[in-house]
């Protein structure tokens, strides 16, 4: 009873599938370690819990998502104030892996299979997320005016983004025969490729080059989109609207990894 009327609150809030999946899990492991009604859990129960999560290793990430996950299960289905006062675990600020151009220029020769190449060079050339990748539409791209509509991104926002010019002959012939409701990228068994398929075409071609960079997923592709264009003198700010970042804060994390003074800055060690 409570998953469901969980999972038809965040439905109603228009929450994303991931997130409702997530919290879902989350709910049954907190109510399984307890063995009670979560509005029965005092605040010391539940810091002990994530402090038993803490010593098994789990990541800051995930305590936070335990924590954000009770705290929307006392307000939004109990209806009650989450009043513990704990604070959320402090994440570790990992800078962002990113490829350099060359890097990128041989991962996309290392694919042989055109349709795989496009998915892979548009997602780097547009700053695409592998879900909006995946989900794009005929209708959403236009080659003559250079731009892409990413409809539905993170946070149920639309936005724009650009199509290299490069890429232009082989969207055409992607496009071609194709209605404006269809995928852009089409799996061999109908429909749209999966975000797990994608993950698959990025991660085997990043093992055929070996650039040393294992850690590495297909969010790198967007990572060094941000990257490059600060490095090209785009204002942070344009940026900032290409990624569809609700908060400059996010964006400027890629300045951590760029700074085209340092380019012309040589080490005393000759």
């Amino acid at each position: 009873m409570l998953i469901e009327k969980l999972q038809t609150e965040m439905k109603v809030a228009g929450l994303s599938p991931s997130t409702i999946k997530s919290y879902t899990q989350c709910t049954k492991n907190i109510y399984k370690h307890f063995g009670k009604p979560l509005n029965k859990i005092s605040e010391n129960e539940f810091k002990n819990f994530l402090s038993k999560l803490s010593d098994k290793n789990y990541s800051p990430y995930t305590l936070n998502l335990y924590h954000a996950t009770f705290k929307y299960v006392i307000e939004k289905v109990y209806k009650k104030t989450f009043a513990f006062k704990f604070p959320y675990a402090k994440r570790h600020k990992r800078l962002p892996i990113v490829f350099s151009r060359k890097e990128i220029s041989a991962i996309s020769k290392s694919i042989s299979n055109s349709k795989h190449k496009l998915l892979i060079t548009l997602s780097y050339g547009a700053g695409l997320r592998v879900s909006e990748a995946v989900n794009l539409k005929v209708k959403n791209v236009d080659v003559n005016e250079l731009t892409i509509t990413i409809k539905n991104g993170k946070g149920k926002k639309d936005r724009i983004s650009i199509i290299p010019e490069k890429l232009v002959n082989d969207l055409k012939n992607m496009l071609a025969g194709k209605t404006p409701n269809d995928y852009l990228f089409v799996s061999e068994r109908g429909g749209k490729l999966t975000t797990r398929t994608a993950q698959k075409v990025f991660s085997s071609a990043l093992k055929r080059v070996g650039v040393g960079k294992e850690d590495a997923t297909f969010h790198s592709l967007r990572h060094s989109f941000a990257t490059h264009l600060l490095e090209n003198g785009v204002d942070v700010r344009y940026v900032q609207e290409l990624l569809g970042h609700a908060n400059i804060r996010t964006t400027q994390l890629y300045t951590k990894v760029t700074n085209p003074i340092l380019k012309n800055i040589k080490s005393p060690l000759q």
